[in-house]
């Protein structure tokens, strides 16, 4: 019990050095709307995403983590500069855990779209971040391309990441800095919506502590 409150109060200091007005997390995904009224507001690039959705998404129209995988997969082995060992099932389940903003365990469309466009905002940062074109982020290039998705590090929290995400040259791939952007932005969207007044810190229950982290 005291080596465990030893080790969770080192990761609580880590991550409270950090000011988190300094992160810019996207924007919350809209709350999903009855199929016809979101169709009526939908401009033409919307129309045109959704009916390629309605082909991914199968007759559900919602998005497993399975088919999620598949997706992502087939995208990425189209690109021979991402170097990937391509998305486990894990990842995907994490992806459309902090994506599922209505629990139903599957992506609508407003939700995979959201998700859809950070995928491809953080692809260009990891392109122009790879500066050597290994086809991976580096160490000495991973403070750059967090910095560019709009999360600023601290050494510790950086380290903290690396073990996590990168391999044992502390490079990290494709599908592992995706991984992790998805989630660094969900907890940080996560903890704006919580943090009322604004003054960077929040306080939890523990059955709101396990919502937020076992579901993710």
């Amino acid at each position: 019990m005291h080596l465990a409150k030893n080790f969770i109060g080192g990761i609580i200091n880590i991550v409270s050095n950090i000011d988190p007005a300094q992160f810019t997390p996207s924007d919350p995904p809209p709350p999903r709307r009855p199929l016809h009224a979101a169709q009526a507001h939908e401009n033409d690039e919307e129309k045109k995403f959704r009916k390629v959705f309605e082909q991914l998404a199968g007759d559900d129209m919602e998005v497993s983590p399975t088919e999620l995988m598949n997706i992502l997969n087939k995208v990425i082995a189209k690109h021979g500069s991402l170097k990937t060992d391509g998305f486990s099932i894990e990842s995907c389940r994490s992806m459309v855990a902090v994506m599922d903003s209505d629990s139903t365990g599957r992506l609508g469309f407003h939700e995979f779209k959201y998700l859809w466009n950070n995928i491809k905002r953080w692809q260009g940062v990891y392109l122009s971040q790879d500066t050597d074109r290994s086809g991976v982020i580096g160490s000495r290039e991973l403070p750059h391309a967090f910095k560019a998705a709009g999360f600023p590090l601290n050494d510790q929290l950086f380290k903290l990441i690396i073990r996590r995400y990168c391999d044992e040259h502390g490079d990290m791939d494709f599908d592992n800095f995706i991984g992790c952007l998805v989630r660094l932005d969900s907890m940080c969207r996560a903890f704006k919506t919580l943090d009322k007044d604004n003054n960077g810190s929040i306080n939890l229950d523990i059955k709101e502590w396990l919502q937020l982290t076992m579901y993710s």
